[in-house]
């Protein structure tokens, strides 16, 4: 396996997945590329346009739609780094299932996977978070850790890493997820650097986890 930071990465969108935890970690990576050159795909069922309004969508609800660059069947079969977001979308079982069937066939390749919020459920429905520490939403969490009996789940957590999975709390904390990724991967300068373009204030702990209300 290459000790090079990884340069391609993949990102895998449903109906209704949550603007941030997609756009958070992207603008991130954004930023990286500027002085670190990377590739990235978009990848969902089809080539359609993926909203992130739940279906069926309820009145008044707003969001807005990303085109995908591949479908889950013709994805590279390089892709280093994959990103799985969460949103109400992942209560859809049924439609998600080819995210989870994906997750499962290409996480062998992969170098690392990342999921923020509920996303972790996808990876958890696959079985890779099998025997692995993990967090996810914490709103959510126990419907969550339901679809993943044999997973070593943390609630007090901000993210969790173990080995190359890393899992973040919900929406916003994939941010410091990100960040703490980029600082692994790419150096702590890199990730400051890139932090302070964003003018992005980092929560650098990840036990500091004010949204978890269980204790």
């Amino acid at each position: 396996m290459s000790s090079e930071p990884p340069k391609k990465y993949a990102i895998a969108l449903f109906t209704g997945f949550q603007a941030l935890d997609a756009f958070g970690s992207l603008d991130a990576l954004n930023i990286l590329s500027f002085e670190t050159p990377l590739e990235l795909c978009v990848l969902s069922t089809t080539l359609d346009p993926v909203s992130t309004i739940p279906s069926p969508a309820k009145s008044g609800i707003i969001g807005q739609s990303v085109v995908p660059t591949h479908t889950y069947k013709d994805a590279p079969k390089d892709i280093e780094v994959l990103l799985v977001p969460g949103g109400y979308g992942t209560e859809d079982l049924e439609s998600t299932q080819p995210i989870v069937d994906y997750i499962k066939t290409a996480f062998p390749n992969l170098r690392y996977l990342l999921t923020v919020c509920t996303g972790s459920s996808l990876a958890a429905r696959s079985g890779v978070l099998d025997g692995k520490n993990a967090t996810s939403n914490k709103l959510l969490f126990d419907w969550v850790a339901a679809l993943g009996p044999n997973v070593k789940w943390v609630r007090h957590a901000r993210w969790v890493h173990d080995g190359n999975i890393w899992t973040s709390s919900g929406v916003s904390a994939g941010i410091d997820m990100l960040y703490d990724f980029m600082a692994n991967q790419y150096g702590e300068d890199v990730a400051a650097r890139v932090a302070e373009v964003a003018e992005y204030i980092r929560n650098t702990d990840p036990s500091n986890d004010p949204f978890d209300k269980s204790s």
